[in-house]
């Protein structure tokens, strides 16, 4: 099992320090996982040290620490975003949608506005960016797939449809998608991807990776048993690392 999307530092709650880190890899251990990957925010890295981490991680020869970047996916921003990835060698990258036309569509105070938008368009929207993100080359990983769906409105065109074009984008580009645990606490109560989504993938052949989206020590590897579970019931039998940039497979 592994985890592939945790925050060390959260929302700037904590420094990133050698203690901190420890933390992070004593419950990674404690659940069992082959390998973790850290993966804080963009927005977030001049308060991270990386090198640190790789040093820390040397104290763990039984765990694989890989060292990523969730980045915020603009598309006015992709050459701001190449020129940040260059800084450091990343294992994996996790470009992810949180916003669409300035609109940032996941804090708690646009829920209304999500219940009184079209939501076929609103879909629609979301998923034109996400089909940028992994056109643009910059990410190995798109996190969270169906984030749209957090406050539990539903499009009346079938979702598979309105995805269709970022899925076939993610399988030409060779990328990697995530079942990411967090979703089962928002309002929607289910992962991201949905099922019905994940057996879609897993016809196209597109890789999956797991991640709890963890931003404290104790919810590294939350659920994700079940998700692991989940994943075998879809026809998927292996989920992804990653190794300077290059894929690892676990047998689930």
């Amino acid at each position: 099992m592994l985890d592939m999307h945790v925050h060390l530092t959260g929302h700037e709650d904590r420094l990133a320090t050698a203690e901190t880190i420890r933390e992070f890899l004593e419950q990674a251990r404690q659940v069992g996982l082959k390998e973790i990957g850290f993966a804080d925010h963009d927005y977030y890295y001049q308060d991270l040290d990386l090198p640190l981490i790789r040093k820390v991680a040397n104290e763990y020869p039984d765990l694989k620490v890989s060292i990523g970047l969730e980045v915020d996916y603009r598309p006015e921003e992709e050459e701001k975003i190449r020129a940040l990835l260059r800084q450091f060698p990343f294992d994996f990258v996790i470009g992810s949608v949180h916003e669409v036309n300035r609109w940032i569509f996941d804090l708690p105070e646009a829920e209304p506005m999500h219940h009184q938008r079209d939501a076929d368009k609103m879909y629609e929207e979301y998923f034109s960016w996400v089909e940028l993100a992994a056109a643009s080359g910059l990410f190995t990983t798109l996190g969270h797939f169906d984030l749209i769906k957090l406050f539990g409105v539903r499009p009346q065109t079938d979702v598979l449809s309105l995805a269709d074009a970022a899925l076939t984008r993610i399988q030409e580009k060779g990328l990697v998608v995530e079942l990411n645990t967090a979703g089962r606490y928002k309002p929607v109560g289910e992962y991201y991807p949905e099922a019905k989504i994940i057996r879609d993938i897993q016809r196209r052949g597109i890789p999956m990776t797991l991640g709890s989206d963890a931003h404290q020590a104790g919810h590294v590897g939350r659920d994700l048993d079940l998700a692991s579970q989940l994943l075998k019931e879809c026809g998927i039998k292996e989920c992804t690392g990653f190794n300077q940039g290059e894929k690892i497979y676990y047998c689930l």
